[in-house]
């Protein structure tokens, strides 16, 4: 064997310690770069909202008070940054939110892996179709607006069979919402409406999940407020039928009148305008699927929303100032507060979150933080998620609606309703 020289060993050893160096300032500078990767993961926020027919008047503010929330907290929440994208709901065709396409919308979402907030949908009826494909993927979803008793809990007489297991195929929860459920928003109206004086209701509903479940409420509370209702009717086709349903409604005696549907399934209003003509003195309120500007009249009408004044809110006055400065109008449909806070509650789950995570570790764990959500201090008050993905909130708001002006008019704080279980 041939022997090796003292200097060739030396330089051989040097050599060895320049690659040994060169290594470890590769692994370093690899371990530097994927620490980096890793506090500045990118994940994926989606909305899915009705962006076409009569539902934009409130459905345009509401994704700008997302934009809003995103835009202040600079895309990004804790060890994470944050991509936004907006889908609609809505096809031309339907003029309104479209199964079909709220399907797509939830499918495309759940084959994102990096997917981990859903805000949606508008309707209630829509999120019967997106909850259980985004909850067998394991994506969280939070609705601004969506009030269905079924969607959380069930109610007899209110809510249908299999309801609200169907929606969790899973057996876990995923599905929560910042709006309180028709149980209370049905207390809040007839709290409304009792005093204006009115004692004899009619109720028509669009037959959806969200106008039908608000009409079976009505009827079941109605008795707490000392009301009695004397017409109880439904209609999909409404629109071909304004006058029969509104000379029916007239024929009833009723003194005020509930039109539990959305200003997009009943011609808002066109229905309004002919319910009025058939009973000029009687009390027309709508509730939040109709409380908005979108529903114009030349008479007054009432609405209920969950929103209350928006310069009451705690974080109110500063949202105004900011939502002004961000797409110059000073008074915005009260569901921009909606989306702004829908946005503030994911940033916070995901700010809880460490660092590293990704795919279903990430998305099992957005859940998991979602859900244990606790006092929040939130733009609109301090409040949690139950455990059936519920808000605590209770208030509702009434707002006068007058030749396409919304204004707010006092807080309800409805304590007389019905229960309903998980």
């Amino acid at each position: 064997m041939r022997r090796i020289s003292g200097v060739a060993i030396i330089r051989i050893v040097a050599a060895v310690a320049v690659v040994v160096v060169a290594a470890l300032s590769s692994i370093a500078s690899s371990s530097a770069k994927t620490a980096h990767a890793a506090s500045s993961s990118t994940v994926d926020f989606y909305s899915s909202l009705p962006l076409s027919g009569s539902s934009t008047a409130q459905t345009v503010p509401l994704v700008n008070g997302i934009k809003l929330a995103l835009s202040q907290a600079g895309y990004k929440a804790g060890k994470y940054k944050i991509k936004y994208t907006s889908l609609n709901d809505a096809t031309a065709a339907a003029g309104q939110w479209d199964p079909s396409q709220t399907g797509a919308n939830a499918r495309q979402v759940a084959e994102d892996s990096k997917a981990v907030y859903y805000i949606g949908e508008f309707n209630s009826g829509a999120s019967e179709v997106s909850t259980p494909i985004l909850n067998t993927a394991g994506i969280a979803q939070d609705s601004p607006s969506n009030t269905y008793v079924g969607l959380t809990a069930s109610l007899s007489g209110v809510t249908a069979p299999g309801e609200p297991a169907k929606y969790q195929p899973t057996g876990k929860h995923t599905y929560t919402r910042i709006v309180p459920i028709d149980t209370i928003q049905g207390a809040a109206d007839l709290l409304a409406l009792k005093t204006t004086g009115c004692t004899k209701l009619a109720v028509f509903d669009d037959t959806q999940a969200y106008g039908a479940g608000l009409a079976a409420v009505l009827k079941d509370e109605a008795s707490m407020y000392g009301m009695s209702v004397v017409y109880l009717a439904s209609d999909p086709n409404v629109e071909a039928n304004y006058t029969s349903v509104a000379s029916a409604i007239a024929a009833s005696g009723a003194q005020c009148v509930e039109l539990s549907a959305t200003t997009s399934s009943v011609g808002g209003a066109a229905f309004a305008t002919a319910v009025h003509s058939a009973l000029p003195n009687a009390t027309l309120l709508g509730p939040d699927g109709m409380c908005s500007s979108a529903w114009t009249t030349s008479f007054q009408v009432l609405c209920t929303v969950a929103t209350l004044d928006l310069k009451a809110y705690p974080g109110g006055v500063s949202f105004l100032a900011a939502y002004k400065k961000a797409y110059h109008v000073g008074n915005p449909d009260p569901y921009s507060i909606y989306g702004y806070a829908s946005a503030e509650l994911g940033l916070h789950t995901l700010a809880s979150l460490k660092g590293g995570l990704s795919g279903k570790a990430l998305q099992a764990a957005f859940v998991k933080a979602l859900f244990a959500t606790k006092n929040l201090k939130s733009v609109l008050g301090t409040y949690s998620i139950t455990k059936t993905g519920d808000t605590t909130l209770t208030a509702y708001g009434l707002y006068t609606l007058d030749n396409g002006t919304l204004t707010f008019s006092k807080t309800l704080h409805p304590t007389k309703y019905l229960k309903a279980t998980a």
